[in-house]
């Protein structure tokens, strides 16, 4: 038995970190990543200052074809959209990214300054959008906004590695019960059994040897 920037270049994705504080933990709490799309970089300056407190991870791209890109390359906890780009706006971006079954459920906040009227702002909401904000908006708004859905994010991720967890030790549960009962058949078998190791050391032997 064996024993980011608008440019004429190919498109680019920005990564925005918050650092750690002095004397932080290597063991840095689990942190979410926000997606700010926006063609006007003055713009993505201001959505980074105002987002900073939060201290997540921010990624920045400068139109919706870059956005639908970095959306392939991780989990977000929500989107902040400019609405008016060139190429695919942000209504048109919105569509594509609700048809993936991977990032339908991604909050999507809408940022404008110019459609102030209700038709506008109704077909953002048609569009998938849970909120539709004004230029200017307030700060300490958006970022209280951002917040919640950092924080459901965040929590949904440790309800995922928890029930990880348990399957893990339920696999393990089981197979020590297998091994278990296999231990238990091959002691009350009759004959010889016995396992040895590639040394030719007996490593398990049933009762009967």
């Amino acid at each position: 038995m064996p024993g980011c920037w608008k440019r004429r270049g190919p498109p680019q994705i920005s990564h925005i970190w918050s650092s750690p504080s002095d004397g932080a933990s290597t063991h840095e709490p689990p942190r979410a990543r926000i997606l700010l799309v926006d063609d006007v970089p003055a713009n993505l300056v201001a959505l980074e200052a105002i987002l900073e407190p939060l201290r997540q991870e921010m990624v920045r791209v400068s139109s919706g074809a870059e956005a639908l890109k970095a959306l392939l390359l991780g989990d977000f906890a929500c989107i902040l959209m400019d609405v008016q780009m060139p190429g695919l706006d942000g209504f048109q971006t919105a569509a594509l990214i609700k048809q993936r079954e991977r990032t339908r459920t991604i909050p999507i906040i809408f940022l404008t300054a110019l459609s102030r009227d209700a038709a506008h702002i109704f077909k953002g909401y048609a569009h998938g959008a849970v909120d539709y904000l004004l230029k200017p908006f307030d700060p300490e708004i958006l970022r209280s906004k951002v917040s919640v859905f950092v924080d459901l994010f965040l929590k949904e991720q440790q309800i995922q590695r928890q029930a990880e967890l348990l399957r893990q030790r339920e696999r393990e549960a089981l197979e020590r019960q297998s091994e278990q009962r296999s231990r238990g058949l091959i002691d009350a078998m009759p004959h010889n059994v016995w396992v040895l190791s590639p040394h030719g050391e007996v490593q398990y032997a049933n009762r009967a040897w």
